[in-house]
């Protein structure tokens, strides 16, 4: 993808988030990866969306849709109002549980590019060092976020001047062991990591989406 390409399916993904009711609220659009260090072109572009976590739905709102797209979920995990207006984008988990990172992932982002979406209710920063605390701890780097990254939409606001700067390929960032290395990994973990994370991500094809909850 030629990043001109993928910076415009960032704003058209910003302009979603902005003009239509999402299946949970959004506090924060990032993007990291190859998009960020100003890569032409790039294999994927990955984004990151930091949630909210609906605590005040209703299980009586949750049955009705439940017997009208038998599907649980609706109205305590992802609104119910969004679902009515969107039902083609309702996904769920294998067992039948509403998902609301494929929820996400299928309203925002076309399903023939190459894009991957990480969602999660801790916001960017903190969910770098929380992931990174587990994949050192099981050795599976492949779960590690890559640091290097830029937030281009926050509470509502757009950062234009972080998206030229997207688009001119402006930023500069280290390696990716190096920038393990700064979160604490020696040169030998940092390594292995990034080797790891690699081949994950070569794996994956077409859109593809991780969501997880801390």
């Amino acid at each position: 993808m030629e990043r001109a390409r993928a910076v415009d399916l960032l704003e058209a993904i910003i302009d979603t988030v902005e003009s239509e009711e999402m299946p949970v609220p959004i506090r924060e659009l990032w993007v990291f990866g190859e998009l960020a260090l100003g890569l032409d072109p790039i294999d994927r572009m990955d984004v990151y969306l930091t949630k909210e976590i609906i605590v005040d739905g209703s299980s009586e709102v949750a049955r009705e849709h439940k017997a009208r797209f038998d599907v649980s979920g609706i109205g305590t995990v992802v609104r119910a109002s969004w679902a009515t207006d969107f039902p083609e984008h309702i996904r769920t988990n294998p067992n039948g549980y509403v998902a609301p990172e494929k929820c996400l992932a299928a309203h925002l982002l076309p399903d023939d590019e190459p894009i991957h979406l990480e969602v999660c209710n801790a916001g960017f920063e903190s969910n770098v060092t929380q992931r990174l605390e587990g994949a050192v701890a099981r050795g599976t780097y492949e779960e590690l976020l890559d640091p290097r990254a830029v937030c281009v939409w926050q509470d509502g606001v757009r950062s234009d001047q972080a998206l030229e700067k997207l688009r001119d390929g402006a930023y500069v960032f280290p390696t990716l062991e190096e920038a393990l290395g700064m979160l604490g990994l020696d040169a030998e973990e940092a390594a292995e990591a990034t080797a790891s994370l690699r081949s994950w991500k070569a794996d994956l094809e077409g859109r593809s989406v991780r969501g997880d909850v801390i």
